[in-house]
């Protein structure tokens, strides 16, 4: 019975606006408690601070941060970013600089932090494209760190569509277990709720005419399109069927063109910001922030308070919640057992 009292201590690096975070406290309840966070782009950390109340302050750039500094912790939660390794980048991996930093190997902050304070588990987050990159060398010289450093890995590809929202989202999902922890018995979860479609997740109320496309805007997309398609590229917007289900919402928050809908419950088309012709009557929109937020699996509770821009770019880098929670479920059964 000692065990299902434990409350495990947790740190969340490349936080971003708490997606991971979000999913481990819905599975542990109050048996987890967050004693570090670390994410260094300043609009992330305001809605980060808006929905999570801490009593310390985010930390910045990991690369700068001494491991000795961070507190003892269980479980280290890291969705280390994505764009070196995205199919929507240019795919550097290891080679990839932004901003002077390396992003393809910001991973190794993970171990660097994991191999002094040992945790008993380490979950990672990132696209599929990881899984490949350089022939496969890349994603075998992540599960490499984590063996040398004394953890048993698993990883699976998963697909948010199966996990009860209307996204087709494929990532890869990476758990290591100290290796003095039995963890034989651990599985990743079959998702089986995939009839959720964006119906579902649309806003109950008609939204504003802001989301709604100008006809010089759609003109231009269509011929955008065009162009591609002649060179027998794919690239171009996209309607989405309301009762199908969204593409994946991608780093950056670019994408939103590939992700559109229609929704005729507008009347009035008199336009709120500066646009060239008019409000299109065909009744083409993007989704709204909020509606974004639904495809991750964000309660309605969650608070978006920041322009939409930032806001698309935040849970377009973000995660599912729910296949997260899923996981999470099934490492805790493995903990509680340890």
């Amino acid at each position: 019975m000692e065990t299902n009292k434990t409350t495990y201590k947790s740190i969340d690096l490349f936080a971003g606006i708490g997606g991971i975070r979000l999913g481990f406290e819905r599975a542990f309840g109050d048996k987890i408690d967050t004693v570090y966070v670390s994410e260094w782009d300043e609009y992330a950390q305001k809605t980060y601070k808006e929905n999570f109340k801490d009593n310390f302050d985010i930390a910045g750039d990991i690369t700068q941060v001494d491991e000795k500094d961070i507190p003892d912790f269980d479980i280290c939660l890291a969705g280390f970013p994505c764009q070196a390794f995205s199919m929507a980048g240019k795919r550097m991996g290891f080679d990839d600089d932004y901003k002077g930093m390396c992003r393809g190997t910001l991973f190794q902050d993970v171990v660097r932090i994991c191999e002094y304070h040992k945790p008993k588990v380490i979950f990672c987050e990132n696209v599929k494209g990881l899984t490949n990159h350089d022939k496969g060398r890349t994603f075998k010289i992540i599960k490499n760190a984590f063996e040398q450093i004394g953890y048993t890995v698993y990883s699976k590809v998963l697909n948010s569509k199966d996990f009860g929202v209307p996204q087709n989202r494929e990532r890869i999902y990476i758990v290591a277990f100290r290796k003095d922890i039995e963890s034989t018995g651990f599985k990743f979860p079959d998702g089986n709720e995939s009839d959720t479609c964006i119906q579902d997740i649309m806003e109950k109320e008609p939204v504003s005419v802001k989301y709604y496309l100008s006809t010089v805007y759609i003109d231009t997309l269509v011929k955008h399109k065009a162009r591609h398609e002649a060179k027998g590229n794919g690239f171009g917007y996209e309607i989405r069927d309301l009762k199908g289900q969204a593409g994946a919402i991608v780093c950056g928050g670019m994408g939103r063109e590939r992700n559109l809908i229609v929704d005729t419950r507008l009347k009035d088309f008199t336009p709120v910001t500066h646009i060239k012709g008019e409000v299109n009557r065909d009744g083409i929109r993007r989704m709204t922030p909020r509606e974004w937020a639904r495809l991750q699996g964000f309660p309605d509770t969650y608070k978006l308070s920041l322009a939409d821009t930032h806001l698309y770019k935040q849970f377009g880098n973000s995660v599912t919640v729910n296949v997260i929670e899923a996981i999470a479920n099934e490492i805790k059964k493995v903990l509680d057992q340890a």
